[in-house]
């Protein structure tokens, strides 16, 4: 799959944007186990364009995480256009317009996936903002806001014909969230319609190595990007790609694995967050590591509250001895979470 002139190989596998959840950290880890690229949090056009330092500091990159593109979101054309600019001075590789967030402070105001009820000011944004930089522009989207308005048919084509270089579908509504099954039909229809040239990639529900593999197989798309399923889980990445490769499910990660990838995760979280924000982000993290452990509430409520470094390390210290004789890899490969 080709992304302009960015060649991720065949069948690769995305990182989704996720707001408080793909940091640097994060993401060195997720490529680390085999994410093909990776998204920077969403961030917020007007944001920007204020100089907001959170906002800006989440448009760093890392040499080791690349190939990496920086998501922005925004109703206004000049603010999307001046903001696209800001993030390409970091030297991503393709800059993403998010019109797929269902949250209803970025929909409700008619961003995110709010704007496909608005489809010539998505059209319209996509065209200044292509026009506007030099690198590759590419959109993550929904079916349509609602079921009454599935829309993603008329709409590809012409996000396509503004000169995107490759289009994100999640297979659900603005209006379902997460909730409910994911339906990839029309992302299919779009994948194998002769007119459509660029790659379509497909999103949601990927949670496993084998749904993966159904997914590539059934609805021919260009490459998978996946999302919530990664928390506190980033070597599905390595579980798909060996999946793809070999037929073999891999085994889910022994205790004493699962202990090292927590503190590798931990370690970078502390170094480009400080120790207060390095272990107040991980939480969401942590306690899914260990998710399917048995009599583990206790010990979860403590790693979850824990405010220091030194303290979270001997927890996990701790998680090691108390289980190293347990079979973590009879666990499921893949967590329960969807994407």
């Amino acid at each position: 799959m080709k992304i302009g002139d960015l060649d991720l190989g065949e069948r690769p596998l995305l990182l989704a944007p996720m707001e408080d959840v793909t940091d640097i950290s994060f993401r060195i880890l997720c490529k680390k186990f085999g994410a093909d690229m990776v998204y920077t949090e969403f961030v917020s056009s007007d944001a920007l364009i204020r100089d907001s330092e959170k906002s800006i500091k989440k448009l760093e990159i890392e040499s080791e995480e690349r190939p990496a593109g920086i998501q922005i979101y925004g109703n206004i054309p000049e603010a999307m256009v001046e903001a696209a600019r800001i993030a390409e001075k970091r030297n991503p590789e393709v800059i993403d317009i998010n019109f797929g967030c269902p949250v209803r402070k970025i929909a409700g105001r008619g961003a995110g996936s709010g704007m496909m009820k608005n489809v010539p000011l998505m059209v319209e944004i996509t065209k200044k903002v292509v026009e506007a930089v030099n690198i590759p522009v590419t959109v993550k989207t929904r079916l349509g806001y609602d079921n009454t308005c599935k829309n993603i048919e008329d709409i590809a084509p012409r996000l396509q014909d503004v000169g995107i270089k490759a289009l994100t579908i999640h297979g659900r509504t603005k209006d379902q969230m997460y909730k409910g099954d994911a339906d990839w039909t029309l992302t299919g229809r779009i994948a194998n319609n002769p007119d459509i040239e660029i790659p379509i990639i497909g999103n949601g529900d990927v949670n496993s190595a084998q749904k993966a593999k159904e997914m590539y197989d059934k609805y021919n798309v260009s490459g998978i990007m996946i999302g919530r399923a990664t928390y506190g889980h980033p070597w599905i990445f390595r579980e798909i790609k060996h999946y793809l490769k070999t037929g073999e499910i891999l085994p889910a990660p022994t205790t004493e694995e699962r202990i090292n990838i927590a503190k590798e995760h931990l370690a970078l979280s502390l170094k480009y967050k400080g120790e207060r924000t390095g272990i107040l982000e991980m939480r969401r993290h942590l306690s899914c590591y260990f998710k399917g452990f048995p009599n583990f509430k206790e010990i979860r409520m403590r790693l979850v509250t824990e405010p220091t470094a030194e303290g979270v390390i001997s927890i996990l210290d701790e998680i090691l001895d108390k289980y190293h004789n347990w079979d973590a890899t009879s666990l499921p490969s893949s967590t329960v979470y969807d994407n």
